[in-house]
């Protein structure tokens, strides 16, 4: 019996293959990722700084290092806010920002007065003045008000009101080459930040607008009227109750 041919397999024909089109390069999405990146990375570094130094002191700022460059050495010692006299706490925020306990940060009462009147002054908060002298630089300029719009909220969300208060005192220029409240005190009354006097931490709150331009020791007639309104503040804010969130 004759066997049955087997068919032929037929070869199956090969698709040829689909070749990649070759990856392009598109500038403008890869800066853009990498901008998004770097932002992240930025963040990242700025949270972790703020939230350090919720706990460990900040080091000497920027300004700091400038002065100490042009003038050979700066006079300067920080201590903590419990070495001061509550007197002293009372009389910067008498005399900077009344309403420090109230607000997160920004006083937009001052803010709307000040845009009223057209002008900044009195506008800038503690926690503004803070985020400005620690972390960023002098000078007017949209940059650095952004920057310090950015930080201020989280200074006042990491940090506590006291601590916002002691970093002031302890980086404020109270008159050439001399920084923070131990230097200023010992420069200007030849006594401890522990020791002060109402008088004493009313005329050194007194300069803070301008240190360079006045004198804790040798106050005009309009400082000392100065002086002794904010004395008056610093009773009246204990009084009131808008002392209460920096003290013990």
């Amino acid at each position: 019996m004759a066997r049955k041919s087997k068919p032929k397999a037929t070869k199956r024909k090969s698709k040829p293959r689909k070749t990649r089109d070759p990856i392009q390069f598109h500038p403008i999405r890869w800066l853009w990722r990498w901008t998004i990146r770097m932002a992240l990375i930025a963040a990242s570094v700025v949270v972790s700084l703020v939230a350090a130094h919720s706990v460990i002191n900040p080091p000497q700022t920027f300004y700091m290092s400038q002065e100490s460059k042009r003038l050979g050495e700066i006079d300067y010692t920080w201590v903590p806010l419990d070495a001061v006299d509550p007197v002293m706490a009372r009389s910067l925020v008498a005399a900077e920002d009344a309403n420090f306990c109230e607000h997160w940060g920004f006083d937009m009462k001052a803010i709307r007065i000040a845009l009223e009147e057209g002008s900044g002054r009195g506008a800038s908060t503690i926690s503004q003045q803070v985020v400005k002298n620690v972390y960023l630089w002098h000078g007017r300029s949209w940059a650095r008000k952004a920057l310090e719009a950015g930080i201020t909220p989280l200074v006042e969300l990491l940090w506590s009101k006291r601590r916002i208060v002691e970093v002031y005192l302890n980086v404020a220029e109270f008159d050439e080459g001399v920084f923070g409240i131990d230097a200023a005190s010992h420069h200007y009354f030849g006594v401890s930040p522990a020791d002060l006097s109402p008088t004493q931490a009313a005329r050194l709150a007194m300069v803070l607008p301008s240190p360079k331009k006045r004198s804790a020791s040798r106050p005009t007639s309009r400082q000392r009227k100065r002086s002794a309104q904010i004395l008056d503040g610093a009773a009246t804010i204990r009084r009131d109750g808008r002392a209460s969130c920096f003290e013990d």
